[in-house]
């Protein structure tokens, strides 16, 4: 492994977590309209318990789903021979993809650019493996609207919640990060998810596309 990604108590939270409650709570329309129209060669970084591997389109000719911790990538390699399209599950993080230059037509960063250890260097190795114009699909959460959700969001970052959470960071301006990495932004879409009576520091999230160079395809 190319860092201790071990994580045990999260991983098996996060199993217990991601599953019918978030899925009645919409997970899996968010899931979908992440991934619609994607085709060609598709790399997912953070690909988890593989919640994400059914709903690829068949259009994907051949998907890398990337992922460092051990559990979370053995369910993934679970999940793998059921999708609806060729899946390899690596072992691996976002900040070292093991991938040549322009070998990927699509990527796709579902709730993980929270929790990498270096957003940047994670940034900069998705447009490395992107083909010129080729896209990244991104459903995030990120720092909050209210300046008071954002004063939460850095107080809990500052405390349990990485250690909890599997190094997410609930205060994250992903966006202009995504800039900031040469990426050009085509639709973005910014709401609360899962809906919640109560504000919580993690509930802003944003889904959208981005893509190395200067034509934007729709998300």
């Amino acid at each position: 492994m190319p860092q201790n990604m071990r994580r045990p108590l999260f991983s098996r939270l996060y199993i217990r977590s991601s599953g019918p409650a978030m899925r009645r709570a919409g997970g899996d329309t968010h899931r979908r309209r992440l991934l619609a129209g994607l085709h060609g060669r598709v790399l997912e970084v953070g690909a988890g318990n593989g919640l994400n591997l059914p709903h690829y389109p068949t259009t994907v000719t051949r998907l890398v789903a990337l992922e460092p911790e051990p559990r979370l990538r053995a369910q993934s390699e679970t999940a793998a021979p059921t999708a609806p399209v060729p899946v390899e599950v690596v072992d691996g993080v976002a900040e070292h993809i093991p991938a040549p230059d322009a070998s990927f037509d699509a990527a796709v960063a579902c709730l993980t650019l929270c929790s990498v250890a270096d957003q940047a260097r994670a940034l900069a190795e998705l447009r490395r493996v992107l083909r010129p114009g080729g896209e990244l699909r991104f459903f995030e959460h990120i720092q909050a609207d209210s300046p008071r959700m954002r004063r939460v969001q850095r107080v809990v970052d500052a405390t349990v919640w990485p250690l909890l959470c599997g190094g997410c960071h609930t205060g994250r301006d992903t966006v202009t990060a995504l800039t900031a990495a040469g990426f050009t932004l085509g639709p973005v879409d910014r709401f609360h998810f899962p809906e919640t009576s109560l504000p919580f520091p993690s509930t802003q999230c944003v889904l959208g596309s981005a893509v190395v160079g200067d034509v934007v395809s729709g998300a």
